[in-house]
C-alpha cells in the first residue's frame, strides 16, 4: 500500500527508520566515529528527524512516498522541489526485501505523482542496484555530480533525469 506524507505526524517515524537503518549506521559512523553503534544511530536518528521537522515538511511540496507491506514500511523516497521539477532522494528498502521490485514500484508510484514534472535523483556511483533501477525506469545521466538545492556539490554522485 502507497503511504503519501505531506506531514511528519502523517508518517510513523520509527518504522521509517528501520528502512533507513543502513544509512543510518553509516551517518553515525562517519559523524560520531568515537561513539558506540547504538549511540551512533540514536544520534543520525535524532538529526534525521530535526531536518524532517524543521526542513523537509516545511518545503512546499515535499512528501515522502512509502511502500508498506502487512503493517511495515518497506521501501521510502522523498520528493521535493528542485530546479524545474521534483528531487527524489533517500529511497532505500529494507536490505531483507531489495531485488523484489519494491524500489521500482516506489519509483513508479513517484512518477505518477509528479504528473508530468520532470524527476531529478542523486545516486552514488558505486550504487549499482539502485543506477540499474533508475535505468529500469526511464532516468538518463545527465551530469558526472549531484548539485543539492543549497549548491553544493557531491563527486561521489551522478545526477539523473526522468523526463
Amino acid at each position: 500500500m502507497l503511504i503519501i506524507a505531506g506531514k511528519l505526524r502523517e508518517l510513523s517515524f520509527g518504522k521509517l527508520m528501520e528502512v533507513y537503518r543502513e544509512g543510518n549506521l553509516n551517518n553515525g559512523q562517519e559523524r560520531w566515529p568515537d561513539e558506540p553503534e547504538a549511540r551512533q544511530i540514536a544520534l543520525a536518528e535524532q538529526d534525521f528527524y530535526q531536518y524532517l521537522q524543521q526542513v523537509f515538511f516545511k518545503t512546499e511540496g515535499a512528501v515522502y512516498l512509502i511502500w508498506e507491506e502487512n503493517g511495515n514500511y518497506v521501501s521510502a523516497l522523498r520528493l521535493e522541489p528542485y530546479r524545474d521539477g521534483l528531487l527524489l532522494a533517500a529511497l532505500e528498502t529494507l536490505p531483507e526485501m531489495r531485488g523484489k521490485g519494491y524500489a521500482t514500484n516506489l519509483i513508479r508510484q513517484a512518477q505518477a505523482y509528479a504528473s508530468n514534472r520532470k524527476i531529478y535523483s542523486h545516486v552514488n556511483k558505486k550504487n549499482a542496484p539502485s543506477l540499474r533501477t533508475h535505468d529500469k525506469c526511464g532516468f538518463v545521466k545527465i551530469l558526472d555530480y549531484g548539485v543539492y538545492a543549497d549548491g553544493s556539490v557531491n563527486d561521489r554522485c551522478c545526477t539523473l533525469l526522468h523526463e
